[in-house]
């Protein structure tokens, strides 16, 4: 059903009839192997309800619906927690991508499927000797007739291991400046010569993986874009994902939320602190400036105005606002969120989510990314020296390539 009514409580409605009624009891329990069908079950069930890609086009699979209406449902949805996690690079970063980039083909394609989970997908970016900087990447993409063949190897994706697809940034001439040099590309993420390897991080969850392309065969209509301006689109990539890392929607009694650290206090008796009662409050208002803001940032989107650099700023407020809020809880829950009663899934909840806070400053590009793009492109400061701008990227000695005779 097709998103018509211009009445945010209608949409607010319908999303707390279908959440109360859809919502999979006991997911959370579920090895990530068991829940990747049941999320893509209840994706398909929101999708059919109306509720999945609100602002994306209709003629793709989207409800054709406003920011507004968008807002609606988030919030609405801000009280439960739902199995939707194996969709987030395909929602947030590559569909948006693949409306801004992608040819007729691609877009009837690929959106229809992404939107109802039938299809996962993930971003190919980051590579063992250019993290930040990405477009010192090495992974090689060769013309051979009508086909692409790539070789080469990413590092930290995301959701790899359940992915179907995944847009790929690869080199296409080595002979211009690295960022002159890069095409992005659609990869089949079962074709053959592609391997994926979980990796385990301190939480003890393996959500990253490496990939490894060993003369991985594409098609020719599998360039995302244009050829050699993969730059260009990996921007329009990570302005999508740093929106969405800055602004996803957080549940209301997330570990790390103010309204969870509060209700601690009150359990451990310190609600009445001034110093915590001060700490809690200026994190609830770091938390409702960033959420404004970003809905400013998916108001102007629908409108046809991509974030841009701003991007940066709501990726930044979000990594800055979990230490923020990991300093509030340790302040608050002390020794509780070191050492629980093995039976207190809470705690241990809140003892993962402060593990994982230290990956919110890397992820997406690092704070100081992040700070040099809001200098250069928003304050209009001087831009750092970059000594390999002009040089041929075959010129270069970067990461683990090796110095060329």
């Amino acid at each position: 059903m097709a998103v018509s009514e211009s009445d945010d409580a209608e949409i607010r409605r319908r999303a707390e009839d279908f959440l109360r009624g859809e919502v999979p009891a006991g997911w959370p329990e579920l090895a990530p192997d068991e829940l990747i069908p049941v999320a893509k079950r209840f994706q398909a069930a929101l999708h059919d309800a109306g509720l999945a890609g609100i602002t994306w086009p209709a003629e793709y699979g989207g409800q054709g619906g406003t920011a507004a209406q968008e807002r609606a449902f988030r919030e609405q949805a801000a009280g439960y927690e739902l199995p939707t996690g194996p969709f987030v690079i395909g929602m947030g970063m590559c569909g948006p991508t693949l409306l801004d980039l992608g040819t007729e083909v691609q877009k009837n394609r690929y959106v229809r499927p992404l939107l109802r989970g039938e299809e996962i997908w993930c971003q190919l970016f980051s590579e063992p000797g250019a993290g930040s900087d990405v477009a010192s990447l090495q992974t090689r993409a060769v013309r051979d007739g009508g086909e692409w063949v790539i070789s080469g190897q990413k590092v930290w994706t995301s959701g790899a291991q359940h992915a179907d697809f995944g847009a790929v940034l690869a080199r296409t001439d080595p002979d211009v400046p690295k960022h002159a040099g890069l095409t992005m590309f659609v990869i089949d993420m079962h074709a053959a010569g592609v391997a994926v390897r979980p990796l385990r991080d301190m939480t003890g969850g393996a959500p990253f993986n490496e990939v490894y392309f060993d003369e991985v065969r594409l098609p020719a209509d599998a360039v995302l874009g244009e050829v050699g301006q993969g730059w260009a689109a990996a921007v329009t990539m990570l302005g999508h994902e740093r929106v969405s890392l800055g602004g996803s929607v957080r549940r209301r009694d997330e570990p790390l939320g103010s309204a969870n650290l509060a209700g601690i206090a009150r359990a451990k008796g310190i609600s009445a602190d001034p110093s915590v009662r001060a700490g809690l409050a200026a994190l609830h208002a770091k938390e409702r400036a960033l959420a404004l803001f970003n809905t400013r940032l998916s108001q102007e989107a629908a409108a046809g105005a991509p974030p841009g650099a701003r991007g940066s700023v709501a990726k930044l407020a979000g990594a800055t606002l979990l230490w923020d809020a990991l300093h509030a809880a340790g302040e608050i829950a002390g020794t509780d969120a070191v050492a629980w009663d093995p039976d207190d899934a809470a705690a241990e909840e809140l003892s993962t989510a402060i593990n994982s806070v230290p990956a919110s400053s890397i992820a997406g590009g690092t704070n100081q990314v992040q700070r040099n793009i809001i200098g250069d492109r928003l304050l209009g400061l001087p831009k750092e020296p970059q000594v390999d701008k002009d040089v041929p990227f075959r010129e270069l000695r970067v990461g683990t390539q090796r110095e060329t005779s």
